[in-house]
């Protein structure tokens, strides 16, 4: 198996990477290192089991032939029968432990691989997400992440019995009889050219299939998330006919693969018959020339017939562990993705925010922000307006360092966001816009994600300081009561609120709300107005707004226009002005 290298999946600069081979056996070889212990303690165990299991053809093959030497006593046969009940039993409870040392060692490995995949998808740059897209990471986060827990749970504890018993049986086979024994490796050249035809062609196909559903993820996702914009457009049928379309092509890129393992499974059950009928014939022709016994064919014929079982296994499980690790290819992808900033040492001298000509670009060659610079001044409230698309939401997330300038830099107390630790950065400068997401949890554990180490006087405060003290207590559980999907259900008001309190807990001395209100009618933005002063109190607020009356009471206000700040001033200089600003306002006040 070999994945082609490429930065981008299949080639796609809006798709997550997908790791080379060189690199998936690298990371597949340090997750095998980790667990030696385990997998060797499930191996001795197979072996046991698979030695046990071949007694039974050696019984049987002694017994032939003491009865056609006439030598079998009552007394001899006895003993036999008593061999073979020791090796079953053996084989029973061998297997038992074998069996939950496996499945012990696939959950132990599991979770190591889900803990250090949420890690690195939590630590992604946001820019990268944003450019791949919801259906990319979400395919990686479900499909993916479910074929290789399959595969670890059940497919390399049965492989490694597979290859165990197949060994095994082989040498066993060659020392019963290596004359006999011959016969069977006459499948060994079909399986092997079958197998090696499978794996060139099957890489690709796989790839092709994961990325046809990382499509189709992102087509329903974002159909689902703007429902409400669909419906009101009227693009039902257009999202429906591009949902089939991705179907289809799934349908296309599944009966590939489908394609592919008819030709597999048919050579395998070829490769089966050619040595079952081999040893039988050739094993007649030896023992009428003399040569072995019908005792020794026997076991071998035997041994022959129980190959079927773990070598189908072993191809049933290669077909899914091809699956699994195209789809672990596009798990450890995610690591090689690169990071958008290098922490460094320097502390900031103070609360101070400035951007010196700050550009950006999300395409080369096509930047949306030119060369502003904006100097903050700590505590003061500034409002950013201009018309949509003129880069007022990009320049944000450069003040909050979500996103590296291309160039220019933006400081906090003389040190670029983008050389803070994240941590750091967010008890800095934090952005807050217009989705507030409520997590699976207790209403505790989703104030714990901004402060872990708060306690419950703190988690009260910080909900009192956003009035939601109230409401919060009263939820049948309270701070304990779960919520998010499945558990109560938050109004939008209510989950303002808790991401509001967030922020008290994170207490960041600068803020840039992006339109934090935008989704909530305007009767509840109202009302949330005490809570957001609250929360604003003491800090420097940069306010991108939609709405103007959130300029009219800001300190000073910045006129966005084609990326570059037009007009910079209070509300009274810049209606007096008479320029842009007094434009968008006189045109807000007669809507």
């Amino acid at each position: 198996m070999s994945i082609t290298p490429n930065t981008t999946a299949l080639g796609d600069p809006t798709m997550l990477p997908v790791a080379d081979g060189e690199r998936l056996r690298t990371h597949v070889a340090g997750l095998f290192r980790g667990h030696r212990a385990g997998f060797s303690r499930v191996a001795i165990l197979q072996v046991v089991a698979a030695v046990a299991g071949l007694t039974g053809p050696i019984v049987l093959g002694r017994m032939v032939d003491g009865f056609q030497n006439d030598t079998a006593t009552a007394t001899g046969v006895n003993v036999m029968i008593g061999i073979l009940v020791v090796a079953v039993v053996i084989q029973a409870v061998t297997i038992r432990f074998a069996q939950r040392s496996a499945l012990v060692l696939g959950e132990t490995v599991f979770a190591q691989m889900r803990e250090d995949f949420i890690e690195t998808v939590t630590a992604l740059p946001l820019s990268t997400i944003e450019r791949a897209g919801t259906g990319d990471l979400v395919s990686r986060t479900t499909n993916d992440v479910d074929r290789v827990q399959h595969t670890i749970r059940f497919g390399i504890p049965r492989v490694i019995v597979s290859v165990a018993t197949i060994l095994i049986t082989i040498v066993v086979a060659f020392v019963v009889s290596w004359q006999t024994a011959i016969a069977i490796l006459l499948g060994v050249p079909l399986i092997v050219t079958a197998v090696r035809w499978y794996l060139k062609r099957a890489t690709p196909a796989y790839l092709e299939e994961s990325r046809r559903w990382a499509v189709m993820n992102g087509t329903f996702a974002e159909t689902v998330e703007g429902a409400r914009t669909v419906e009101a457009l009227a693009l039902a049928k257009r999202r429906r006919d591009r949902g089939e379309s991705d179907i289809r092509e799934i349908a296309k890129a599944e009966a590939r693969t489908m394609r592919l393992r008819n030709v597999l499974f048919p050579s395998i059950d070829l490769a089966f018959g050619i040595p079952a009928v081999a040893v039988l014939v050739w094993g007649a022709w030896l023992v009428g020339q003399g040569y072995v016994t019908e005792g020794a064919v026997v076991v071998v014929a035997m041994y022959a017939m129980q190959l079927m079982g773990p070598v189908w296994e072993l191809i049933f499980w290669v077909d899914e562990i091809q699956v699994a690790t195209v789809s672990l290819a596009r798990i450890y992808g995610v690591k090689d993705v690169p990071g958008d900033r290098v922490a460094g040492d320097d502390v900031p001298a103070d609360d101070h925010v400035v951007a010196e000509g700050v550009e950006y670009a999300y395409r080369e060659g096509t930047p949306v922000l030119h060369g502003i610079d904006l100097d903050l001044e700590v505590g003061e409230r500034l409002a950013i307006v201009g018309p949509s698309g003129a880069g007022k939401s990009t320049f944000g997330r450069m003040l909050a360092g979500v996103h590296p300038p291309t160039a220019g830099r933006v400081t906090v107390g003389g040190v670029p966001l983008v050389e803070l630790p994240l941590e750091d950065l967010r008890r800095q400068v934090a952005l807050v816009t217009q989705e507030h997401h409520v997590f699976v949890g207790t209403l505790a554990d989703n104030l714990y994600l901004a402060k872990p180490e708060a306690t419950t006087d703190e988690l009260r405060d910080a909900l009192a300081a956003v009035d939601a003290l109230g409401w919060a207590l009263a939820l049948p559980e309270g701070l304990e009561t779960e919520v998010g999907s499945g558990g109560h259900e938050l109004t939008p008001a209510q989950a303002q609120q808790l991401a509001l309190a967030r922020l008290v807990l994170l207490d960041p001395h600068t803020l840039v709300l992006d339109e934090a209100t935008s989704l909530i009618d305007p009767r509840a933005a109202r009302e949330l107005e005490t809570s957001l002063g609250a929360v604003l109190a003491g800090r420097t607020v940069v306010a991108i707004a939609h709405r103007l009356y959130t300029a009219h009471d800001a300190d000073r206000v910045a006129v966005i226009d084609a990326g570059r700040i037009a007009e910079i001033g209070s509300h009274h200089e810049l209606v007096e002005a008479d320029g842009e600003y007094a434009r968008l306002w006189h045109s807000w006040r007669t809507e």
